[in-house]
């Protein structure tokens, strides 16, 4: 016979991040099925109402780390099962040892009257089914050697808040052309073991996850299949380079997501000492990703005159569910082989631009008189005085206008582009006027001087000597 126990309680405002619900899993139990509910007061206009997220622990305990992780589905559903050969997406399959048990509740909002939740557990006994063995992408696709491959590195699917399987994302991907993507669901990584039927030679998979905290989110980009990375802690708990270091060594790179995204708790606070690079466009091109953009550009200048390490741009589409476009922005990136390796190789050293499609290409270089020439995320090792020519070619973006931007500001418009969408920019600089260069292709705007909507970014190329070496791209 099943056995119930029901769980009760309230949060009041200003409530712990996290709470956790112990209950007792007897031997011989076979499944594992939780649902719950919390009301809904109404609000005054301007204030959150209740949201409460929920995850699951097991025997293992809940210790910072995740060792005894089992499932998180935030806000996304109601109800939940875990059983020995199979669980509701966003948890891990696998026996139900028995012990104590933990429920983790997360209650992201609070209204001002409080947060009432009932959480209901039902055990079935039996006996368990067998735990299949995790069959994960290949970390190689067919590429064409060494060139500039597309992907989107922040998607998610019915494993966290998404509405998308696997099979539909990778369907989606490939018809936005891209050639590369990493799933990045919230604070879990369940969907690992379901990309490996979506992936083949002309789509590689890339694994990671979004560590969603309640003071910024961050990719974990391309870690070790099965890689798991905690998010219950603040920027004030001083964890955070613990947990960057893991990644990392889980052989992923750290990129904070949508750094000043206006939703709770989206704006990342925990600073870019640990980061190896940065999401600045994030889907459509709106407010936020502007000021995204005019902080990073704010610390390249501080990188080149410091002589310090720079953030490589990345951006990505967040696609959810309709009517989120996959590949909408996608990053470019030069690499050695369509391989995990290379194109995290790629996207740590900076070679890659950023665009809203497909159909818009770019090719960006800087070229000494003397023929020396660099392109994007290099250096052009010149003298100080040495003219160089900046060369923008661009397809793909009918009446778009062209900036060049330096350490200085912007320094050269060109544009618009004529209806085809192709054209070139040349300017001429030398490195005593323009530590670095980069470019912006912009949509027509109707307000004047106000810059329009971005239709692609290029990471800088530097120019000019480095005295000691140049220390390049931050990690």
């Amino acid at each position: 016979m099943d056995r119930v126990t029901t769980l009760r309680g309230t949060f009041t405002p200003g409530s712990p991040d996290f709470a956790y619900l112990p209950f007792d899993v007897p031997p011989g139990t076979a499944e594992l099925r939780v649902s719950y509910t919390y009301d809904r007061p109404p609000v005054p206009p301007g204030t959150p109402g209740n949201a409460l997220d929920i995850g699951l622990f097991d025997s293992r305990g809940t210790e910072l780390g995740g060792r005894g992780f089992r499932g998180w589905s935030g806000g996304a559903r109601s109800a939940f099962f875990v059983r020995a050969d199979e669980a509701t997406p966003g948890y891990l399959p696998g026996p139900l040892h028995p012990g104590t048990w933990y429920i983790a509740l997360g209650p992201y909002t609070v209204a001002p009257q409080g947060l009432s939740y009932e959480v209901t557990v039902t055990l079935t006994a039996g006996a368990a089914g067998e735990t299949p063995e995790p069959v994960y992408p290949p970390e190689r696709a067919r590429g064409r050697g060494r060139a500039w491959y597309r992907g989107d590195c922040h998607l998610h699917s019915w494993h966290s808040d998404g509405r998308r399987t696997p099979a539909e994302i990778a369907a989606l991907a490939r018809a936005a052309g891209l050639d590369f993507l990493n799933s990045s669901d919230h604070n879990t990584n369940a969907s690992h073991a379901h990309w490996a039927d979506a992936a083949g030679d002309d789509l590689l998979v890339l694994l990671g996850e979004e560590v969603t905290t309640r003071n910024g989110h961050v990719l974990a980009l391309g870690t070790e299949p099965g890689t798991f990375v905690d998010w219950r802690y603040r920027a004030r708990d001083g964890r955070w380079a613990r947990f960057a270091r893991d990644i990392r060594r889980a052989g992923g790179l750290v990129v904070p997501a949508h750094p000043h995204g206006d939703c709770v708790g989206c704006g990342w606070k925990f600073g870019f000492a640990e980061a190896d690079a940065v999401e600045v466009w994030n889907g459509a091109w709106t407010p936020d990703d502007e000021l995204a953009l005019a902080a990073w550009d704010a610390r390249l200048v501080a990188a080149v005159r410091g002589g310090r390490g720079w953030l490589p741009a990345m951006g990505d589409s967040d696609a959810h569910r309709d009517p989120d476009v996959v590949g909408t922005p996608q990053t470019v990136v030069l690499a050695d082989a369509l391989t995990r390796e290379a194109i995290l190789a790629g996207l740590r050293a900076g070679r890659s631009y950023v665009a809203e499609s497909r159909h818009v290409s770019l090719v960006f270089s800087v070229t000494a008189d003397g023929g020396e020439e660099a392109g994007i995320g290099e250096r052009l090792a010149v003298g100080d005085d040495t003219p160089v020519t900046v060369r923008l070619e661009v397809s793909g973006a009918p009446r778009c206008a062209v900036r060049l931007v330096t350490d200085q500001g912007v320094v050269h418009t060109g544009g618009p582009l004529p209806v085809s969408g192709s054209g070139t920019v040349e300017w001429r600089t030398s490195p005593a006027r323009a530590a670095y260069v980069r470019a912006e292709v912009r949509h027509e705007t109707a307000l004047g001087p106000v810059p329009g909507a971005m239709a692609a970014l290029t990471n800088p190329v530097f120019l000019g000597r480095v005295s000691g070496g140049w220390p390049g791209a931050a990690r």
